[in-house]
């Protein structure tokens, strides 16, 4: 085992899994907060056609996909805020035409399912030393814009109209968050493939939620997942490899970011029932009562409106306004 993690292979896929750990989690914050957690989904899809673009050219499969799926976030965003479709449709038909035109183009190229197998379901143990400084410096970016731009991007995710309010173009922000998705997809592609990507994305996100309560917290806590089962399942695979034939370390890290999901939840409803059960209402200020020695407002035969009775105490109405007569007190309008 010692041999197998010390190997060039192993290094260069752990420092993957890290930089994917981090970034993937991040975005995948912004994704949850707008309601679009499928959309690693649909990005993944059409990074497909860029990866087969990349076999069929000769060129690095990795930049076209980039490419790709950055153009596919642009149509995304133009689909949602000027068609008439809604977002789950534009996802659609990019999931359908991404791995279509993938696969069309895949046999075109001349190369074997195996080899677009290889960006479908992850082979980070394969991956290049050229891929690791790609996946490296496309990870920081992510990560550097996803925290830096934080307050502008929660806002625009939270509350459309206060961040329109508030100054912020949201049009450009929805834009950036549209194209570190197409990043983020990218560069797990060689992870955890581009058919998981989302789950990558999506999975430590929900599990943080169980636990928190602020966005900051959700953010850190599902960046930490994030790494937990990046790195964590990539060495699971590593040792199961001595045992079980042919264990994938892309299904694995997914499997156990699911497995420490499962575990969290009962916590998280646990701790939900408590905080209910602590506040079960919203407290309010109590009413001022205030107390005179007598009535300030006299009722004559002409007054015209009827005294209610309500047990020891009666209620007058007069000009719109309701007084209340409790021998010594009443309740000032």
């Amino acid at each position: 085992m010692i041999e197998v993690l010390t190997a060039d292979f192993m290094i260069r896929a752990m420092l993957a899994a890290i930089f994917t750990g981090l970034a993937a989690p991040i975005v995948g914050t912004y994704l949850v907060q707008r309601r679009l957690s499928l959309m690693g989904d649909g990005l993944g899809h059409v990074a497909v056609t860029g990866v087969a673009l990349g076999l069929l050219t000769g060129s690095s499969p990795t930049w076209t996909a980039v490419g790709v799926a950055i153009l596919g976030a642009a149509l995304i965003e133009i689909i949602r805020e000027r068609g008439n479709s809604g977002g789950d449709v534009a996802l659609a038909l990019l999931f359908y035409g991404g791995i279509a035109g993938g696969v069309l183009i895949t046999g075109i190229a001349g190369q074997s399912a195996a080899r677009l197998q290889e960006f479908l379901f992850g082979s980070i143990t394969t991956i290049s030393v050229e891929d690791v400084w790609i996946t490296m410096a496309l990870a920081a970016a992510v990560i550097c814009i996803g925290i830096g731009f934080g307050p502008q991007l929660f806002a625009v995710a939270q509350d459309q109209e206060f961040a329109k309010v508030a100054g912020l173009n949201v049009r450009a922000y929805n834009l950036l968050l549209a194209v570190l998705a197409a990043v983020t997809v990218t560069v797990a592609m060689r992870t955890v493939g581009l058919l998981l990507v989302s789950a990558l994305m999506i999975i430590p996100v929900a599990t943080a939620q169980q636990v928190t309560r602020s966005f900051r917290t959700t953010l850190i806590a599902a960046m930490g997942l994030g790494l937990a089962a990046s790195w964590g399942g990539l060495l699971l695979a590593a040792w199961s490899s001595f045992h079980i034939d042919g264990v994938s370390p892309g299904p694995t890290i997914v499997m156990l970011a699911l497995t420490i999901f499962a575990l969290t939840w009962p916590f998280g409803a646990w701790l939900r029932r408590r905080q209910r059960r602590r506040i079960p209402f919203v407290e309010v200020d109590p009413l001022i009562h205030h107390t005179i020695d007598e009535h300030p407002h006299v009722h004559g035969d002409g007054c015209g409106h009827p005294a209610i009775p309500h047990g020891d105490h009666v209620d007058y109405v007069h000009d719109g306004h309701r007084h209340a007569s409790h021998g010594s007190h009443y309740d000032e309008h």
